[in-house]
């Protein structure tokens, strides 16, 4: 059973259906859209298909028919993709670019395409698959813990009972060359949390700062403080990032406003150390707030939890990836990285493990070229045979290793 040459048959067709995600994005966790278009590849394959009740998803069962499948309780595997856009307007100039205003600019669009693609692989070859297998098309992964509603709608045990292991993938435009996947064992990517300051002072002049309490100065000096907290109330080696992104106050130059905020977000690689954020960022906010005489109210909200892969399914992934595409392109990265993943719910409760997969396009350089988020970013689709190969592969390969009898 090759199923990379039975992808790469269907690399064509994987272009076109990327393509055609990619001109219409869809934010959020209602994706109408990009589902129809979901459940239209997958009809015909005979697979057991339910849609979300809070969120657009597409939960889709396939029931394998290999002779070693116990009937008494075939094992599962659960496959997730992740479908849903960024608020991002794309400047990448291609013939199939967005215009809406949205972007697939952190790669779903292939990450939808090539899950369809491992369907119609284990739907030829289910004959030869040892059990079950959940295909997970998730919307809502960009800040809206979309894995989240799907794990309280059930998908983990779509096929009747619990997925025994999951999977998932995720491409990058930098960092990687393309073709190369990567992971590691343990701690792959941070947990996230938001961080909310509105800072109340009192308005006045801006002649006359002393007739008034300044929220702007105190704002800045939180901000700049909050940086010198992380490097002196953390352990250097569990660090954590705070990264203000937006800073809202005033309307005219000269006057001093009665508000102001900050948003931000704050990554970390350890629950030890998130247990440390909230009040160390509470007492440094309140610390300044009072030097400057205004107050502040603080919210700091978890978004993710750290994503934490299984150690042997990690190493199962990376002998997938290196007997099925070769030895030369699987990577374990040296150390975690700082994004964030609600898949991280799924291995919570699933073992299993999460892939980087490089999509760097032809002619650039990983270290150079635009990121993930970016509105230049852009993804190599000779990838997606590729990324259908090895989530087709884990999920043939594990379930024969369940079959016979094979522990973790």
């Amino acid at each position: 059973m090759d199923l990379h040459d039975d992808a790469r048959s269907l690399q064509d067709e994987l272009v076109r259906l990327r393509r055609d995600l990619h001109r219409e994005p869809e934010i959020g966790l209602d994706l109408p859209r990009t589902q129809e278009r979901v459940l239209r590849e997958l009809d015909g394959l005979g697979l057991e298909v339910s849609t979300g009740t809070d969120t657009t998803s597409v939960t889709a069962v396939l029931r394998g028919e290999g002779t070693a499948r116990d009937s008494a309780r075939p094992r599962t595997v659960l496959l997730r993709a992740d479908m849903d856009a960024l608020p991002v307007a794309e400047a990448t100039g291609l013939d199939f670019a967005a215009t809406n205003g949205a972007m697939h600019a952190c790669g779903h669009d292939l990450h939808t395409t090539s899950l369809v693609g491992a369907a119609r692989l284990l739907h030829t070859h289910r004959d030869r698959l040892n059990g079950d297998v959940v295909l997970m098309f998730q919307p809502g992964e960009e800040g809206w813990d979309g894995a989240g509603v799907m794990l309280r709608e059930g998908v983990l045990d779509a096929a009747g009972r619990r997925a025994d292991a999951a999977y998932g993938l995720h491409v990058f435009s930098s960092m990687l060359p393309s073709g190369q996947f990567a992971s590691r064992p343990g701690t792959l990517m941070s947990a996230s949390y938001r961080l909310l300051v509105t800072v109340h002072g009192e308005g006045g002049h801006g002649s006359m700062p002393h007739r008034a309490k300044d929220p702007i100065s105190a704002t800045a000096a939180m901000i700049t403080a909050l940086q010198t907290m992380v490097t002196r109330r953390l352990d250097i080696f569990d660090p954590a990032v705070i990264t203000v992104g937006v800073i809202r106050g005033g309307t005219k130059r000269n006057v001093i406003p009665a508000t102001a905020e900050f948003e931000a977000t704050v990554r970390c690689f350890s629950d030890a150390t998130g247990a440390l954020l909230d009040p160390a960022i509470r007492e440094t906010i309140d610390g300044v707030a009072r030097a400057h005489g205004v107050n502040a109210d603080v919210v700091f909200e978890s978004e993710y939890p750290v994503t934490v892969t299984d150690v042997d399914e990690t190493a199962f992934g990376a002998e997938v990836v290196r007997e099925t595409i070769g030895e030369q392109y699987y990577t374990e990265l040296p150390n975690p990285v700082a994004g964030s993943e609600d898949f991280s719910r799924v291995l919570a409760e699933v073992p299993g493990t999460f892939l980087g997969l490089g999509a760097l396009m032809p002619g650039l350089e990983p270290d150079t070229a635009p990121n993930n988020h970016s509105p230049y970013a852009d993804f190599d689709p000779s990838v997606l045979s590729r990324a259908a190969t090895v989530y087709a592969e884990l999920a043939v390969r594990r379930l024969d290793r369940f079959a016979e009898g094979a522990t973790r």
